[in-house]
């Protein structure tokens, strides 16, 4: 895929775990790394960060070699087995019974599927109804708590997969790595065929939510290919290269194709009654294993209702 930061070089750079028992985590010491320090082993070979380290190193027999209580500056040695435990927080997300479209999980990640109109996040003003209340009531219900982690966000009328980690170590590795994500938009208007838009983003003096093109703004990059277009519309993938807020909405609207449904950047109602924009694809090495993670899900009814107008019945977003 042109552009994309994902397809042909995709490597990982940390060593992978194995999961044990209560949700701990352990790393094998090989040849390389025979004789280093145990805090040079984890924060450089496995990732782990300091913040975790030095959780780690509070709790008793956080980190441990044959079941014994290892310290930050003694050496590691080939072969060794250092098991990290999980660290546990506190956790005030108000569990409230809801609907999750769960498309995968295990014992470090979960990846739903985001309904639009839901937020992510509790607010000061909005503390229940959101994927973070509904996530606590379900791990509640399997007999888990874990601190809410979105590894990745979307605006409460953005649908699509939203991926979690469930431990702060598989936080910190999944943060680091550079998630290839696709969406799928319905544009106003007949797009060309494919582009790519580098433009600067902010946020306005004049509205807490709009962003606007400005040359002193964060560099922003968006890949985009039309699939299809009918009746004054354009079906479109895009990716990114960067992860601005509002950064495909905003982007889009600068070269005269808003998303149908966004009125905020000047799209229009009459189809959709919010952005049509769903995050529709995902692809990571899991924080664990390593193992490359692909993930897909289907494009709601919404939009699906525009998308059989335009006499495209099927997409294909594997």
């Amino acid at each position: 895929m042109a552009g994309s930061k994902m397809e042909g070089n995709y490597t990982k750079d940390f060593l992978s775990a194995n999961s044990c028992d209560n949700g701990a985590i352990s790393f094998t010491v090989g040849e390389n790394d025979d004789g280093k320090l145990l805090k040079v082993f984890l924060k450089i070979t496995c990732g782990v960060s300091t913040r975790t380290f030095t959780k780690l190193k509070k709790i008793p027999l956080g980190i441990t070699r044959k079941g014994q209580l290892i310290k930050a500056d003694e050496k590691v040695f080939a072969g060794d087995e250092i098991v990290l435990k999980q660290v546990s927080e506190d956790n005030n997300i108000i569990p409230v019974k809801g609907s999750l479209d769960i498309v995968y999980e295990d014992s470090h990640i979960i990846i739903i599927n985001k309904p639009a109109s839901t937020p992510v996040h509790p607010t000061k003003i909005h503390q229940e109804n959101t994927l973070a209340n509904f996530l606590r009531y379900y791990s509640l219900e399997k007999g888990e708590d874990y601190t809410f982690r979105a590894v990745n966000r979307l605006d409460k009328d953005t649908s699509g997969l939203v991926l979690i980690a469930k431990d702060r170590h598989s936080a910190g590795i999944l943060q680091k790595q550079d998630i290839y994500k696709e969406y799928i938009a319905v544009c106003t208007g007949i797009t060309p065929e494919k582009g790519t838009i580098d433009k600067p983003i902010k946020k306005s003096e004049n509205s807490t939510m709009l962003r606007i093109i400005s040359d002193d703004g964060d560099k922003a990059v968006t890949h985009f290919e039309r699939m299809d277009c009918f009746d004054n519309s354009s079906l479109v993938k895009l990716w990114l290269e960067t992860g601005r807020t509002h950064q495909i909405r905003c982007h889009m609207s600068s070269i005269g194709h808003p998303l149908e449904g966004d009125d905020l950047y000047g799209g229009s109602l009459e189809k959709i009654e919010r952005q049509a924009l769903h995050c529709a694809k995902m692809k990571f090495f899991h924080p664990i294993d390593g193992k490359v993670m692909e993930l897909c899900c289907d494009i709601p009814e919404d939009m699906k209702k525009i998308i059989n107008t335009m006499n495209l019945y099927e997409i294909n977003i594997e």
